[in-house]
Parts: structure tokens; C-alpha cells; sequence
């Protein structure tokens, strides 16, 4: 049984890439006080998350507790360290995917993994991290991931104006915490910028590493940044003008393999 858990959810575009970016390259490192499972290892689980937020069914929703139960049952033995989860998809999809509006399906997935750990573990406390970022910049960064990841084709301001609550993060949170009985701590991107370890500071303050871990830890750069404005034009140029799905991710390939230069 872990010590306590800790479940770092999201969200999508709050540096969630820069956090499990240094857990993995410290994951040794941290080895004796920590126990970390990232998106990679929990890929049947968020494959379950992005159903539910975007189905919202009662099957959708027992695939992920089964699915969550499984992830828990695999688990060694590690009565000494802290188990965290680190994964921002465990609050389902990014909004902004056709009809998904806002982050509405993570109060009851948090709610779930909440009853689902404390029925496997009842006396390891359970603790939940989000990361928020203001609503312009985290809009922006969100258009830009869904210009660059899926065949998104409206520009910015439509997007804003289709998904006007998508950016709500606070009001998620303390969706999360009415629902809960569980700590949910969060912070915001912004006030990480001079932390030794940027936002993966804040997650690691609650999972209390040992001071002696803690200094030998080594910080990583920002990972998966926003594109700059002529590549995202040339990139939504695409999404616009290419209908086959395959034909229009070789052609977003080629233009981020070469740069706008060439």
C-alpha cells in the first residue's frame, strides 16, 4: 500500500509536459520516495477518460473505474513512498473536440478515483493538483494544440467564440472540490516561472520528497511550447485544404519536419 497518493490531473496546456518531463528524467532519482506513473503507463486508462468526457455514458464511466481498479491492482508493494499520477488526459480530452465544451467530465472522474483508491487503499490519503493558466494565454495555447494535433480549421477568435467557457479552469476546480472529500490543491503556471523545477515544484511540494532528493533533482526546458504564428497559419492552411485525414497528417509532418524555411 503507497504511502499517500497524489493525482497531478491536469489540465491540457498548463504544463503538464514540462512536469512529467522532469519526473521521468529524475524517476531514479526519486526512486526511493516515489512511485510515478505517467500517460504512457496508463494508456488503457485515458483511452477510458477521453471516452467519458466525450460520451459521458454509464458504460463509458465503468470502463474507467475497471480500468482505474486494474491500474491499481498492478501495483508493487511501496509502504514507504508516495504513489503519484501524473497524467493530464485523467480529466478526459482537451476541450475544444467538436461538441466537448469544457473540462465538466473531471469532478466525476476525480470523484471516482477518489472511491476507487480509497476501496483499494483505506489508509493511504488521497490528494488531487491542478495547474491553471489565464484564460487568454490558455485559449491561445489550446487553439494552437488543436491547429497542430487534430484537423481543427476554425482561426482563434472563432474558436473563442465557439468555446467561450473552455478556459473556466478555476470554476472546474472547485467543481473538483465540492464534489470530493479529498484535498485539491492547485497553482498557477505563471507563478512557476522561477522555481528551480518550474511546475513540477508545486507537484512534487505534495508529494513531500525529501530535502536531500529534492536538491539532486535536475530541471528540464519547457517542453511542447507553442508554435509561432506563420506556422500555425501555414498548419491551419492545411487542416483547411486537405479532407483525407492521412494525406493531411503527411503534409503537417513534412511542414514541421522542415520549418517554414525550406
Amino acid at each position: 500500500m503507497p504511502r499517500k497518493i497524489v493525482i497531478h490531473a491536469g489540465f491540457h496546456k498548463t504544463g503538464t509536459s514540462t512536469v512529467q518531463a522532469v519526473l521521468r528524467a529524475n524517476r531514479k532519482a526519486l526512486m526511493p520516495a516515489l512511485a510515478i506513473r505517467l500517460k504512457g503507463q496508463m494508456k488503457e486508462l485515458v483511452s477510458a477518460t477521453r471516452g467519458y468526457s466525450t460520451y459521458g455514458t454509464d458504460d463509458a464511466l465503468d470502463k474507467v473505474s475497471r480500468r482505474f481498479d486494474a491500474l491499481l491492482a498492478d501495483l508493487p508493494g511501496m509502504p514507504r513512498r508516495t504513489l503519484l499520477l501524473s497524467g493530464e488526459e485523467l480529466s478526459g480530452h482537451m476541450p475544444g473536440r467538436g461538441a466537448l465544451a469544457d473540462y465538466s467530465a473531471a469532478p466525476v472522474l476525480m470523484y471516482l478515483y477518489w472511491q476507487r483508491a480509497q476501496a483499494a487503499f483505506p489508509n493511504a490519503p488521497v490528494s488531487f493538483c491542478f495547474a491553471t493558466r489565464a484564460p487568454d494565454q490558455w485559449l491561445r495555447s489550446a487553439w494552437a494544440e488543436h491547429v497542430k494535433s487534430s484537423g481543427m480549421t476554425l482561426d482563434f477568435a472563432d474558436f473563442c467564440a465557439k468555446y467561450p467557457h473552455a478556459a473556466g479552469l478555476p470554476d472546474i476546480i472547485q467543481d473538483i472540490t465540492r464534489r470530493v472529500p479529498a484535498p485539491v490543491h492547485s497553482y498557477a503556471l505563471e507563478d512557476c516561472a522561477g522555481l528551480p523545477l518550474g511546475p513540477a515544484d508545486p507537484v512534487l511540494d505534495l508529494c513531500e520528497i525529501p530535502d536531500g532528493i529534492r536538491a539532486s533533482l535536475l530541471p528540464q526546458p519547457p517542453q511542447n511550447t507553442r508554435l509561432g504564428d506563420e506556422m500555425l497559419a501555414a498548419l491551419l492552411d492545411i487542416n483547411r485544404s486537405h479532407k483525407d485525414t492521412g494525406a493531411r497528417n503527411a503534409a503537417k509532418a513534412t511542414l514541421l519536419g522542415k520549418g517554414l524555411d525550406t
